[in-house]
């Protein structure tokens, strides 16, 4: 059976019209590509080449097997250059919250594109709990998630956090300039849904003073819960960097309620054991 080996020695042997020469090309012994020539030639019952006085050379049928052979090489040496960098063009896998998406993960890969500008990256945009979960399978080299860590084997990377707003219209009515927890609680809320991040530190800031939050409202969509709230409808709590553009043209106000703080801190998470491919080292050195 002919193997690459084969092919590899006839070219050189071609190429430089010597045995001896070959075999120094390949850093192996002449009896090596005697022996390998006269393999070839018996598997293709063709006399390949003539030996003359001081040098070999291509037979008719050698210039045939030549031309067969020649795009064979030529396309195993293109597989061993790629293979060589395969990890350098390892695909990097983002499953990202939502609002991390929206407001930071765009900026991170435009300044990661300027260093890695071959490297293939895939997005998941989908809600913080649900981030954590796809990482926790496998499916994502890294997860960009709000609130708490994740529990379970993971590294985390504090890159970033915002507080989050509670704003209503500026004709919607309320009891008092601040509001208490329990008043809050009262008016009709426009909440993200539970699982998300926000809602998550909204009802956990609510529960540490004995409240429970009992939307109007529930959404997964944050602009729509915006547009709700500048209609007049409610009260939203959302992160200050969605609503500050709002309150600044004066379509939102903000809500002040005595003893709640509310934020959120964003994390990079991904897990201990995970192999850093030098794409991901490149995004972790961002953070």
């Amino acid at each position: 059976m002919l193997t690459l080996r084969h092919f590899t020695i006839f070219k050189a042997v071609a190429d430089t019209g010597s045995f001896t020469k070959a075999a120094s090309r390949l850093y192996i012994t002449q009896s090596a590509v005697s022996h390998t020539i006269r393999e070839l030639e018996e598997y293709t019952h063709t006399v390949l080449f003539d030996r003359l006085s001081k040098k070999v050379q291509l037979t008719a049928g050698g210039r045939l097997l030549l031309e067969e052979v020649l795009p064979i090489l030529s396309a195993c040496d293109a597989l061993d250059e790629r293979i060589r960098s395969l990890e350098q063009s390892a695909p990097l896998r983002i499953v990202s919250s939502i609002t991390i998406a929206s407001a930071r993960l765009p900026g991170i890969l435009k300044e990661l594109k300027k260093t890695q500008p071959r490297l293939p990256v895939y997005v998941t945009v989908v809600r913080a709990a649900e981030a954590a979960e796809i990482l926790r399978k496998g499916d994502a080299d890294i997860a960009f998630v709000e609130g708490a860590k994740p529990q379970g084997p993971f590294c985390c990377i504090h890159f970033s956090g915002y507080g989050l707003q509670p704003v209503c219209a500026p004709e919607h009515p309320l009891p008092s300039p601040v509001l208490s927890p329990d008043a809050f609680c009262q008016e009709p809320l426009l909440l993200r849904e539970p699982g998300s991040a926000i809602r998550d530190a909204l009802d956990s800031a609510l529960f540490i003073l004995g409240f429970t939050a009992r939307p109007m409202w529930t959404s997964v969509n944050s602009t729509a819960l915006l547009e709700a709230a500048k209609a007049g409808l409610g009260i939203t709590v959302l992160p200050e960097m969605l609503v500050k553009a709002e309150i600044e043209k004066g379509t939102l106000r903000p809500v002040q309620i005595q003893g709640l703080s509310l934020k959120n801190d964003m994390l990079a998470v991904y897990h201990k054991d995970k192999h850093l491919t030098p794409g991901l080292k490149a995004l972790l050195s961002l953070l």
